[in-house]
This record gives structure tokens, C-alpha cells and sequence, in this order.
């Protein structure tokens, strides 16, 4: 948690308007300033960094999954040899932090929010110190006894998530070297299960005929599938489409983590069910490609029953969006007045090529937090799931709010065109404006078991949880009355 401290009782900052917000932030490309930090500040001696005792173990956390042989990456992180003359670019892409570009790419601004997610890779201010001094110093290799055992990376691509219990695979596709962008259902993948589950995690990947030592500029370059938006539900008795209520899966694009969902809240994939691959966005990469997806499920153990089950609001604007060109700060607003009280499991922003942030906050009565600000690369798509213990809990009567900022000028290297207007539409030199993240909608009994876990982690009322406005606010007894009362739907 971002833990604040403040002088007063919570019950009086309850009713005294405050503001913990971003708004003033400046988000053009052109004015961003790279994060550079000195050694000494944090005890470091800047010309005893070597690669083998300070940049070594960095690397191994946050950059080797990707950049080795094999990996998604252009170019292997995993020797002396390879990495010494890459020092000044590493010293540059891994200081952007937080803006498109950033290696490695995890866009969460540091300086404002919360800052507790699951798989995080990104650097903290004292790693980026090290590396920093490190190159700067000429990227000295230091004492070989300090190098740290390599990592051991299977030769085929391993799942992120552990082995699946359930691997499922889309049929496989062609596309053209060079052609339009293509939508479209790629039909209906049977999961064979006998009996309901749900699932813990999920994870899906592309499989192509793309060598792994291709040359791209960009991740793109090395996939066909833009992104595939998929469903699950019952198959009907002859087997040729979805019946009655279906599951929405957390849509898969380029460069995107794995979904984890939390103990309490999994999703279930019934019995004799499908997915639904209905909307694949394929791209021509170059080359003809061909290729499949699989999708990876872990389940919960059998009999395991999730205590919540409601979805809550989704925010954005995918439709009615005008976006200037040459243009460098625009903002788009979404609200949302949360029905029931609300813990929001992650955060997803979804723009365009034009995009280059999105904040999300949260209004109750007089306050204004902001949740988190990140920045957003089209190239790579992210998104950010919360610690459960740090996930925001937001009472009904909140509003939601959040600000998507895009950037039309040349020094967007992601737009094809600074001249052009756009407005919204699928294609990356349309917009879209969406928090993709998710949610669920808690009962008074579970929003206050909620906040009680929270607050046992404070150390006293002066410490804030900017996601748990209500943390520290007196208990209000529930009635049988106020029990009795329908939940609203949605």
C-alpha cells in the first residue's frame, strides 16, 4: 500500500475535501524526462558497480525471461559479452521507467498511487542508480567469481503461469506477408470437461512459424494475432454454438501478462462447454505466417466455490472519440457511479497508438485519489493486477473516473501520420479510449471483512490506504432491514 501519514483524525479528513491526483501531469512524448538517479544517494559507491556482482542479478529478475535465446526478445541480456555494448541504450530504455519505450515494459508511475502488483518486474530507483553508474563508468565487468549461476531456460517457450491443467488450442491460420488488417470469428474450441471448474489462472500465447532469430523492429513484428477477444459458455446439443449465460475472459493482445485472479473470485469453465474465439485481429507481419493460439487454465482444486461472483463497472469510450491531430495532451474522461461496494482487482488501460497514459481515481464525497497513473505503449499492451491486500475497496456511491492521455505529434513514433484525425474504431491508427481491467461487487458483510483484514495491517490510524477510503470510518451496524434489501443489477 501507498501508506500516507497525516496529523489528523480519519474522521475528519472523511469530510474535508483533499486531493492525492495527477491532472497536472504533463504526458506529451517530447517533455517526458528520463528518471536518473545518483549512486551516492543511496550508499553506493558509483565506481565499484560491476556487471557480475550489481547488474547481473537485475537482469536475471527483469529483463531474462524475455531478452535469451529464444525468448520474445530481439536481442539476449545473458552475458557480459552480449550485454557491454548494449550499456548506453540499457542505461536510456530502463530510465524512461514509465513511459512507452521503458524496458523493461511496466509502466506503473512510482510517485503516486499504489504500488503493490503481482509480477512485477519493474526497478526500483536504487536499481536504476546502479545501472546508471554502471554505464557511465564504461560498464566494467568486475570479479567473474561474483557472476551468479545462469538461469536455465527450457528450450521451448514454458508457461508463466506453471504447467496448466487444461491446454486448449484455436485452429490454425495463414496470413498474407503483406495485407489489411484482418477481424473475424475463428470459430469454437470444445474444452471436454466433465464437470464445472474454475479457474485460477489463465495465460494465452501465440504459436507461430516465425523463426526465433527473425529480425524485428518491433514486438509485432514477430506475431500474427493483434488481439483476441473470447468468451466461454455451454455448447448447444449440436455442438455448433454457445447457450444460455457466458463468461467473458480477460482479452488477449501483444505483449499482455498472464491473468491471476484472486482465491476468492474464480472464473468457472462448466461442464460440456466452448470457448468462443469470436473476434481475432490478425496482422500482417512481413511474411507469411502461420499460426495457432493455445490457451493455458489452471484450475482451483475440485469443490472449490468462489465467494464472489457479480462483475463490476468497466469505464471508457470505444466509440465517439475525437482525437486531433499534431496534438500532444489530449485527454478523455469516463465515470462510473459504483452500485455496490466494489474491490477492483486489476487495471488495464487500452488505448491506441496515439495513447501515452491513463489514470484511474476514485471520487468519494469530497476526496479525490488517484488509484494509479501508468503509461501506456501500444507496442506493449499491460496489464496490472493487484496484491489482494492492496487491491482498492471502494464503497458504493463512489465514482470512478478515469483520464486516458494521447499524444498525436511526431514525437509519437507509435502514430503513422501527426496530420491525420481519428476517431474510434479497432484499427491501431484508430482510438479507443477503455480501462479493459475488472472487478467484483462485494456484499456489506464481505466489504467490511474486507476492510477489518486491511486495517489489522496498519500500525496505527495515521497510516492511509489510499484505495480503502473507509478503512479507518466507524463500523455502521447492518439491520435485518438493511440486509432484506435488493442488490441493484447491472
Amino acid at each position: 500500500m501507498n501508506a500516507r501519514h497525516f496529523t489528523y483524525w480519519v474522521t475528519t479528513l472523511l469530510v474535508i475535501p483533499f486531493s492525492l491526483g495527477a491532472q497536472s501531469h504533463d504526458a506529451s512524448v517530447g517533455n517526458h524526462k528520463i528518471h536518473l538517479y545518483a549512486a551516492a544517494d543511496f550508499g553506493i559507491n558509483a565506481e565499484a558497480v560491476t556487471f557480475t556482482k550489481d547488474i547481473a542479478p537485475i537482469f536475471q529478475r527483469s529483463c531474462q525471461d524475455c531478452h535469451r535465446v529464444g525468448g520474445g526478445a530481439p536481442m539476449p541480456l545473458t552475458t557480459y559479452e552480449e550485454v557491454r555494448r548494449l550499456a548506453p541504450r540499457i542505461k536510456y530504455r530502463t530510465a524512461i521507467r514509465d513511459r512507452m519505450g521503458a524496458m523493461p515494459p511496466f509502466f506503473v508511475e512510482k510517485d503516486i498511487g499504489i504500488h503493490e502488483f503481482k509480477n512485477d518486474p519493474s526497478l526500483s530507483d536504487e536499481e536504476l542508480a546502479k545501472i546508471q553508474a554502471w554505464a557511465d563508468n564504461g560498464a566494467p565487468e568486475g570479479d567473474p567469481a561474483d557472476m551468479p549461476e545462469q538461469r536455465e531456460f527450457p528450450e521451448s517457450e514454458t508457461w508463466t503461469i506453471g504447467e496448466p491443467d487444461l491446454v486448449l488450442s484455436s485452429r490454425e491460420v495463414t496470413i498474407p506477408a503483406i495485407g489489411p488488417d484482418w477481424w473475424g470469428d475463428i470459430g469454437l474450441v470444445p474444452t471436454g470437461l466433465t464437470e464445472d471448474r474454475y479457474v485460477k489462472a489463465v495465460q494465452v500465447r501465440e504459436v507461430n512459424d516465425i523463426p526465433a532469430e527473425a529480425t524485428s523492429s518491433t514486438v509485432g513484428g514477430r506475431y500474427m494475432w493483434h488481439h483476441m477477444t473470447y468468451t466461454s459458455g455451454a455448447l448447444s446439443e449440436d455442438e455448433t454454438e454457445l447457450v444460455g449465460r457466458t463468461t467473458s475472459w480477460p482479452i488477449h493482445e501483444v505483449g499482455r501478462n498472464a491473468d491471476i485472479f484472486p482465491e476468492k473470485a474464480g472464473r468457472i469453465l462448466p461442464a460440456n462447454s466452448a470457448l468462443r474465439l469470436g473476434a481475432a485481429h490478425l496482422h500482417s507481419n512481413g511474411r507469411e505466417s502461420k499460426g495457432h493460439l493455445e490457451f493455458g487454465f489452471k484450475f482451483f482444486p475440485e469443490g472449490y466455490s468462489p465467494e464472489y461472483t457479480r462483475r463490476g463497472a468497466r469505464l471508457g469510450n470505444g466509440i465517439d472519440i475525437d482525437v486531433k491531430p499534431n496534438q500532444a495532451n489530449q485527454e478523455f474522461h469516463s465515470y462510473a457511479v459504483l452500485d455496490e461496494h466494489t474491490k477492483i482487482i486489476a487495471f488495464e488501460p487500452h488505448l491506441h497508438a496515439p495513447g501515452v497514459r491513463m489514470c484511474i481515481e476514485a471520487i468519494w464525497g469530497h476526496n479525490q485519489l488517484t488509484l494509479n497513473c501508468v503509461g501506456y505503449d501500444h507496442n506493449w499492451v499491460k496489464q496490472y493486477v493487484y496484491e489482494d491486500d492492496a487491491a482498492p475497496l471502494l464503497p458504493k456511491g463512489t465514482i470512478l473516473h478515469v483520464i486516458g492521455f494521447v499524444d498525436t505529434t511526431t514525437d509519437n513514433q507509435n502514430i503513422a501520420d501527426a496530420r491525420n484525425w481519428a476517431g474510434g474504431g479497432r484499427r491501431s491508427v484508430s482510438n479507443m479510449f477503455i480501462d479493459l481491467g475488472y472487478s467484483v461487487e462485494l456484499t456489506e458483510e464481505q466489504f467490511q471483512l474486507e476492510m477489518a483484514e486491511r486495517r489489522a495491517k496498519m500500525k496505527s490510524r495515521n497510516e492511509y490506504d489510499v484505495g480503502c477510503p473507509l478503512c479507518w470510518a466507524p463500523v455502521v451496524p447492518v439491520t435485518e432491514e438493511d440486509a432484506s434489501r435488493p442488490r441493484g443489477n447491472r
